[in-house]
């Protein structure tokens, strides 16, 4: 009858410690699978993605550094792209910024501002020192600004886009039925472009 009861209590003891087992492996952390090794060196395209960028973050371009000031957040029809203004220390620097549009893959291009051009998209054919640019694309956009940018918080703008064979561009955009503002712009080749997010 001993037996019986010494029976029953090591049985007792052996579900206490299974149930106490089963309790902490649970609460234990899964272990994670290890890190996949990859090439440093590797030309993954852009360092960080353009298309998060906002004011206060930095980027580095063939390089030079600049802080992004502020952006405007463009939208035509089903169509939305941005354009960040880049801090630059020379005070009296043409103004520039970087666009940024997917269309359908990701566009971006490096904007110089022309201050003292009085140039307007009046033809689809201009020439602009010695350059030919041909029309490529017109329309009106509604844009919401963020940060500084010399506009007011959203309103609408126009803008004419050109193209040279070459590949370089020539841009007019009028803010809120303002003057032409033309800026020459270059396309930023894949990895070339580093952003450091600002928070």
């Amino acid at each position: 009858m001993e037996w019986i009861v010494v029976l029953l209590v090591i049985a007792a003891l052996v579900a206490v410690i299974v149930v106490l087992l089963r309790q902490r492996r649970a609460a234990e952390p899964q272990a994670r699978p290890p890190a996949v090794p990859s090439d440093p060196f590797a030309d993954t395209g852009t360092g960080g993605d353009p298309r998060s960028l906002k004011a206060g973050d930095m980027v580095e371009y063939l390089g030079d550094r600049s802080w992004v000031r502020g952006s405007l957040r463009l939208s035509e029809g089903g169509s939305t792209w941005s354009e960040h203004f880049l801090d630059l220390s020379e005070q009296g620097s043409p103004k520039r910024w970087l666009s940024v549009e997917e269309d359908p893959d990701l566009q971006l291009a490096m904007w110089t501002s022309l201050p003292e051009s009085d140039l307007t998209p009046h033809s689809p054919v201009l020439e602009f020192e010695g350059v030919t640019y041909r029309l490529q694309e017109r329309g009106t956009a509604s844009y919401r600004s963020e940060g500084t940018t010399g506009l007011r918080p959203q309103g609408g703008m126009d803008y004419a886009d050109y193209e040279a064979p070459d590949g370089r561009q020539l841009s007019f955009e009028r803010f809120d039925h303002g003057r032409w503002e033309p800026s020459l712009g270059t396309p930023v080749p894949n990895g070339s472009l580093t952003i450091y997010p600002g928070s």
